[in-house]
């Protein structure tokens, strides 16, 4: 095999692998991200479709993998597993109980189909790397993984909410996006009770019920919502 079918097949199994994690990719941004032309690209998916993937090409959205197709799990390399590890150690430095357990649970699983050599070294890196804060480490929330699934099947939540003023409210949300700083998860959504788009801080979330009612996805990116409010709250003069 000479370099260049090295290069190709390298690239067939990434294009798989980026079309397993995305639902619709474009022959335009497969060729921007290898850096071949979208004719190769055309080239690529047919081999792939002639190996059996079956890949289905969408009119004027791009390629899809079908529903229910998955590839075998990915064997990662030991600078890729040291990676893991190390963003592990990060997490657990993070205020949220639930986003903590569940990233927990994902590495154990990756940590599952680690070749024993990566398995015992990634373990041993586990046990031998820590990151250290002067701040106090208490978790102050728990209710980012519940957010998550809200804000991506666009259901929306009612939350008892205590304000800097200590006040309660009940409030019905459409959440949006969830940024962290680094001392809490914030939450942006739309509060049917104020009319208006509000971040709320996870921590002052008392508590949260996901409703089996679903809002309409929203039209604005974060971008575009951070560039309302510094039109909003820092207008030019």
């Amino acid at each position: 095999m000479n370099e260049n079918d090295t290069k190709r097949l390298s690239r067939l199994t990434a294009i798989l692998i980026q079309l397993q994690t995305k639902r619709l990719l474009t022959a335009t941004e497969l060729a921007d991200k290898f850096s071949v032309s979208i004719r190769t690209i055309y080239r690529d998916i047919r081999a792939l479709e002639q190996a059996g993937v079956p890949i289905v090409a969408e009119d004027g959205k791009g390629y899809t993998l079908m529903e229910g197709y998955r590839v075998p799990p990915v064997m990662f390399t030991e600078a890729q597993a040291n990676a893991l590890i190390t963003a592990e150690q990060l997490v657990l430095k993070n205020k949220d109980t639930s986003f903590i357990k569940d990233y927990k649970e994902a590495i154990d699983k990756i940590k599952a189909v680690l070749k024993y050599n990566v398995k015992d070294k990634a373990n041993l890196l586990s046990e031998r790397l820590q990151f250290r804060q002067n701040n106090n480490n208490e978790k102050t929330s728990n209710y980012l993984s519940d957010l998550q699934f809200a804000l991506t099947n666009f259901r929306l939540t009612e939350i008892k909410y205590t304000n800097e003023a200590q006040e309660n409210t009940s409030r019905t949300i459409e959440p949006f996006a969830l940024y962290s700083t680094q001392e809490n998860w914030l939450l942006i959504a739309f509060c049917q009770l104020r009319k208006e788009y509000r971040a709320f801080r996870l921590d002052r979330i008392k508590q949260l019920r996901i409703l089996n009612d679903t809002f309409n996805p929203y039209k604005i990116t974060l971008e575009e919502y951070f560039e309302m409010c510094r039109e909003k709250y820092f207008p030019n003069p």
